[in-house]
Formats: C-alpha cells, sequence, structure tokens
C-alpha cells in the first residue's frame, strides 16, 4: 500500500535522486569503514562495537521524527486546534496527491516550519507561531510545500541516516575514551588506540558533515523547486522566503541560538553568514540563490 502512494505530483527531481544515491553510497562506504578500524583497534571488544552502532541506528532511524518533534517542542494540533493550519496542508496534500501528514505547532516566536519522517506514511510537518502569525495564507501554503517536498522526495530519511554516522564517531570516541582511561598506560595497543581512535573519528565526522551540508543545499533549492511548480506560486514562495529573512534579524539572539541546531530541518538557517567559508558549511543556500531560482521559475510560468 505504501508503494501504491509513494508517488506524487511533486515534479520529480533526478539530480536530488542522483545527490541522495551518491551521498547514501559514501556514507555507507565510510560507515564500513569505521566499524571495521574500531574493530581492530578494540580487538575483543566487537560485540559491544557491533551492538553500540546498531541500537543507534534504530534509534536514528525509527525514532528520529520522535526525537526532532520533541527537541524543537512541537505538539500534534487536531483539525478543531488549528483549522487554518489544517486547511493549508490539505489543499497542499490534495495537490500532490499524497497522504496527509500530522500537523503540528512549535511555541516559538523563531518563524521557521520543518518535516520529518521516514516516509509518507509516518511524516509529521510542524509550522511555529511565530511563522502563523506573520505569514499570509499563500505564503503559508508555499512553505509548507516546501516542506511536504522534502517528505515526496524521501530526504528527510536520507539526511536522518547521512547524519547518523557524524553521531556514531562521536559516541564511539566517548565511550572508548571513558574505558581506556581506566587502562594501564604502559599497555602500548591501549595507548596507540587511545591516540588513533579520537583522529579517525574525527576525521569521519568531518568529511560525513561534508557530504551531509552539500546535500542539504541542493535539497532545499529542490524543495523550493517542487513547491513552486506545484502551487503555480514561485512569488508566494519568494515573499514568505523574504519576509522570514527579515523578521529574523528582530528575533533575540538567545532565541536563534535555541534554534540553531535545528538548522538542516528547518525552512531557513537561524542563523546566515555571508562570509564565503561559513557559506560552504551551510545547510541552506543563500537567500539569494533561492529567490533568483524562483525569479527564473516565475518568468517561465508566465510565458
Amino acid at each position: 500500500m505504501a508503494a501504491a502512494r509513494s508517488h506524487t505530483r511533486y515534479a520529480p527531481d533526478r539530480g536530488l535522486t542522483a545527490r541522495m544515491a551518491t551521498t547514501m553510497f559514501l556514507i555507507g562506504l565510510l560507515y564500513v569503514v569505521f566499524v571495521g578500524v574500531l574493530m581492530a583497534l578494540m580487538r575483543g571488544a566487537w560485540p559491544i562495537i557491533l551492538l553500540i552502532a546498531g541500537g543507534l541506528f534504530i534509534v536514528q532511524f525509527w525514532f528520529s521524527d520522535r526525537i526532532a518533534a520533541y527537541s524543537m517542542g512541537a505538539r500534534e494540533v487536531t483539525p478543531q486546534q488549528a483549522p487554518e493550519l489544517h486547511g493549508a496542508v490539505d489543499r497542499i496534500c490534495a495537490l500532490a496527491d499524497m497522504p496527509k501528514p500530522r500537523v503540528a505547532i512549535a511555541d516559538s516566536d523563531v518563524p521557521n516550519a520543518f518535516a520529518t519522517g521516514r516516509n509518507q506514511e509516518t511524516a509529521l510537518v510542524c509550522a511555529t507561531t511565530g511563522l502563523l502569525r506573520r505569514l499570509e495564507p499563500e505564503e503559508l501554503e508555499g512553505v509548507l510545500a516546501h516542506e511536504l517536498s522534502h517528505v515526496a522526495h524521501r530526504d528527510v530519511a536520507v539526511m536522518t541516516i547521512a547524519s547518523f554516522l557524524g553521531v556514531l564517531a562521536g559516541v564511539m570516541t566517548r565511550v572508548w575514551l571513558w574505558g581506556g582511561l581506566g587502562r594501564s598506560s604502559r599497555d602500548s595497543s591501549t595507548a596507540i588506540a587511545m591516540i588513533l581512535i579520537p583522529l579517525v573519528s574525527a576525521v569521519v565526522y568531518v568529511i560525513s558533515f561534508l557530504l551531509t551540508r552539500v546535500l542539504s543545499r541542493y535539497r532545499e533549492l529542490s524543495a523550493d523547486r517542487a513547491a513552486a511548480l506545484l502551487t503555480g506560486r514561485p512569488s508566494a514562495l519568494a515573499a514568505a522566503l523574504t519576509k522570514v529573512d527579515g523578521e529574523m534579524a528582530r528575533i533575540p539572539t538567545r532565541d536563534l541560538r535555541k534554534a540553531e541546531p535545528f538548522n538542516a530541518f528547518f525552512f531557513t538557517p537561524a542563523f546566515s553568514s555571508k562570509e564565503s567559508l561559513a557559506r560552504l558549511l551551510s545547510t541552506h543556500p543563500t537567500l539569494e540563490q533561492r529567490l533568483d531560482q524562483l525569479g527564473r521559475i516565475s518568468a517561465q510560468l508566465g510565458r
């Protein structure tokens, strides 16, 4: 049944599909190498390594949507509690011919939205109170269409899995250091492993971080494009982007700092930098890039 509903009216993006496949292949290869190195260095501890790696993967994949929603303060709402939000989601789902996700609201003045879920059947879409208060109905529909395209294209699940390796690297390093510090420093193999494991973990983290950032920036452009084509109103999405970006400057820095760890999930980042190096490490393309793409789509639709 799930397979029958996997196709939607969102425009397919072969570039996104190719990038997701490449990222998953490289991340998978890196994962195998990382676990192999750990097993070689930790020798008799391989059952613990496999247990931790497998347990973390299950938690990350199966419960990531709940963890993300809880961390960002999202609470599910009924159509009676949030009729405007549910109505907008209903219209987008009807346009896209996809199952309606769970709908949630996060009590935050930071104007943003996000979607989580392994697939269309487990998806959740959430808008903050700050976003709902600031956007016009057409602008809100543009944002929701953007978020639901992440679900339709399955890049939410790919980003969840891809980010797992960095989490694993950090956890494995801590486990080893806690266990290794109690061992005799005269054990040369332990001393070498104490040096190599943090080093290997750091390299793995950096590589997985860069791979997910490159994919993240492309998937945001892909979601903008898919939303604009689905709704036929790229100008509404552009207006929402411009408005949200401008409103971010009025949000207290402490609130933005709380939201910053979840940038990869959000419609727009809590912080954005115009520095070239920072832009390479950003989860999102620049506002100028996004508006330029929407302007081209608007011109094409107008012909």
